[in-house]
């Protein structure tokens, strides 16, 4: 999978921003054509847009395009001039406002006939799919087995929390009042568990206040103990937080490694099942856990400090 730690959108009807953006280290860069550009400047938008990706140096960055959702009139030629201009130099298209799988299918159709047309290969182009209403939040199951181009489902706090008439002006922030628990909770793990569910990534959406990345760091800490692979960013401040935060620790990716490493030692030398590190015993769950966080610290492009050497393998049997 793509790393997306961080998704920083940035408005595609500002040149200045976009070209600012190439030189930050988020994993992923979102020119928005959707809610980040006033209805008057959208097509000038599209242009922008293109001319970016074709001439901007995007080394490393996954390059993403948010289009208008399909209720609006801009949809359809969003796509065809996006990808009839850029495709070649596109990663994924981002659908905002998903509400059930036939919006995700006529991207993808709309997609392909596009590819063939220019000859691009086609599948090649990844799909992004927002949850933002309560709609989508029950067919979610439906959105995220929708379609092989999808990637990712992306929490759209904002208009989710006006679909749920939420009690609260600040995006990311506990309603006033609900003292209990935490008010999305639901939410992040219907979202995680309907990507997991079919090998998707799930990104938690933005965090409004800019500015205090002291509160983004929370806010992004809880996506990323649930399970989460990245938070979209809105302001350089946050990236460097959020790269951190969906990182393993240089400590737990060595460990990871280690696991990995010990455990197939043992099943490919050893012939068992199970093995001892150190004082801990491995199964083929410690395996698969350790996976997890190897994987996340492989795509953010971390190296180990610490040789397989250091692992003390042992006899695998249980009282060992």
């Amino acid at each position: 999978m793509r790393a997306r730690r961080t998704t920083l959108s940035v408005p595609g009807s500002n040149p200045r921003f976009i070209e600012k953006a190439q030189g930050l280290p988020a994993d992923e860069v979102l020119l928005d054509l959707e809610d980040a550009v006033a209805p008057s400047a959208k097509e000038e938008a599209r242009k922008l847009v293109i001319a970016a990706l074709n001439e901007g140096d995007w080394t490393g960055k996954t390059r993403v395009v948010r289009i208008n959702d399909l209720g609006t009139r801009w949809a359809y030629r969003d796509v065809i001039e996006v990808v009839e201009g850029a495709g070649a130099n596109l990663d994924a298209i981002m659908l905002p406002k998903a509400q059930d799988a036939g919006h995700v299918q006529w991207l993808d159709r709309l997609l392909t006939q596009i590819e063939l047309a220019m000859g691009l290969p086609a599948g090649r182009i990844g799909i992004e799919a927002q949850i933002e209403d309560a709609r989508a939040m029950v067919n979610a199951d439906a959105i995220a087995a929708s379609s092989p181009r999808l990637e990712s489902l992306v929490l759209g706090p904002g208009d989710l929390m006006a679909s749920l008439n939420m009690k609260t002006l600040v995006v990311g922030e506990q309603p006033p009042g609900y003292t209990e628990g935490d008010a999305y909770h639901h939410i992040l793990m219907r979202i995680l568990i309907a990507a997991r569910a079919h090998g998707l990534q799930a990104i938690d959406g933005p965090y409004f206040n800019i500015k205090d990345v002291d509160a983004f760091t929370r806010v992004a800490e809880r996506a990323a103990a649930l399970g989460f692979d990245g938070k979209w960013v809105l302001h350089p401040a946050q990236i460097e937080a959020g790269n951190a935060v969906f990182s393993p620790s240089q400590d737990d990716y060595d460990r990871a490694e280690r696991i990995l490493d010990a455990y197939d030692h043992s099943v490919t030398v050893e012939g068992r099942g199970a093995a001892r590190l150190g004082d801990e015993m491995i199964d083929e769950a410690s395996r698969k856990m350790a996976l997890v966080v190897a994987a996340k610290g492989r795509a953010a492009g971390m190296t180990r400090s610490r040789s397989v050497g250091d692992a003390a393998l042992g006899d695998a049997s249980p009282g060992n």
